[in-house]
């Protein structure tokens, strides 16, 4: 039975959203049910998820054995970057939904995960089997699944306490002035469109994105990121707010339509995912204690796009030199 003790910044936080933080790998609502069911209690009473924490409060947790999935294994290719006893580490390709939901129920990486690794671990519920976080749908790379339920608590350790390191890759529009910088905007609901998050929100949690340039194509740049928090579209939702929104994001950056108006359009409009690709991930292995880090390649379609990109930084290059080299000699005045 998990116990916790309070830090004086835990203090005053409702029951409900510290759990949130301390049990990751389940979702709120779920934590709301099990405070209800008096399965969570404070002080060794029972509370409401509402209830504001005081200093001197333990907290224990009664979590219910996993219910059978129900999920069905499909043999879906994998591209497995490390595996032990413990864990593997997937390259998820872009379109595939990370676990089943409505309008997902199959085709998930969690239904092939289950066909590669029938024994996960089952910490994540009926729905996500071994699943410690997540990638949006249409973002490619590196994820992390573990394979028991001592290796899912101590990475899901880690990511509550910010110990993993993650890296990705972006092509973002514009060409971003500053060639590495922190952006420190907390994150949270849009306040009119619920669907959408926010750095313009009611309620936010602290969000901080460290970015580096590693490339300028004119109007589009290469983007190192690095998230020191983890928010839901954090990236996404950060290079849009500094005006530099993801390359093909359809949420958070031009429409479909704009981009085809757009310089380059034409040559651009085939691509129709978000041009982000989580390209590194390190963390202390949870069970032998030693330093992980695997890497990602980029997958084709960005490989593709930034083969475009250069081609045409290049030429429009060329065009400069060769119109400053016409200006000088025919159209310039001659000294001497």
């Amino acid at each position: 039975m998990p116990e916790f003790s309070l830090t004086p910044e835990d203090v005053g936080e409702r029951l409900d959203r510290y759990l949130t933080r301390q049990l990751p790998t389940h979702s709120r609502a779920y934590l709301q049910q099990l405070i209800a069911e008096q399965q969570i209690l404070v002080n060794g009473r029972t509370t409401k998820p509402s209830y504001h924490l005081r200093a001197g409060d333990r907290i224990s947790v009664s979590l219910p054995p996993p219910k059978p999935s129900g999920l069905l294994p499909q043999p879906i290719p994998l591209d497995v970057l490390y595996e032990d006893a413990y864990l593997l580490v997937v390259n998820k390709m872009a379109g595939m939904v990370v676990h089943p939901s409505p309008g997902n129920a199959s085709g998930t990486l969690v239904n092939a995960l289950l066909a590669h690794c029938p024994q996960l671990s089952g910490i994540g519920g009926i729905e996500r089997p071994g699943i410690v976080h997540r990638l949006d749908k249409d973002t490619s790379g590196v994820i992390v699944v573990a394979k028991d339920d001592a290796t899912h608590r101590g990475l899901a350790r880690l990511f509550a306490d910010r110990q993993v390191r993650k890296r990705y890759l972006a092509i973002v529009q514009g060409n971003i002035r500053d060639a590495e910088g922190v952006i420190d905007a907390a994150v949270g609901r849009h306040p009119v469109y619920r669907q959408k998050m926010s750095t313009h929100t009611r309620v936010g949690r602290q969000a901080v994105t460290e970015f580096r340039v590693l490339e300028r194509f004119g109007l589009y740049t290469l983007v190192e990121l690095q998230p020191r928090t983890g928010r839901t579209h954090q990236i996404r939702v950060h290079m849009a707010a500094v005006g530099h929104p993801l390359l093909g994001d359809p949420t958070y950056g031009r429409s479909q339509k704009a981009l085809q108006r757009s310089p380059l359009g034409h040559q651009l409009a085939w691509f129709r995912r978000q041009a982000l690709h989580a390209w590194i991930l390190g963390l202390v292995h949870p069970a032998t204690g030693e330093w992980l880090e695997c890497r990602a390649p980029l997958p084709a379609d960005l490989e593709q796009l930034l083969a475009i990109l250069r081609r045409e930084a290049n030429a429009g290059e060329r065009d400069v030199r060769e119109g400053v080299l016409q200006g000088t000699v025919c159209g310039g005045t001659h000294y001497g």
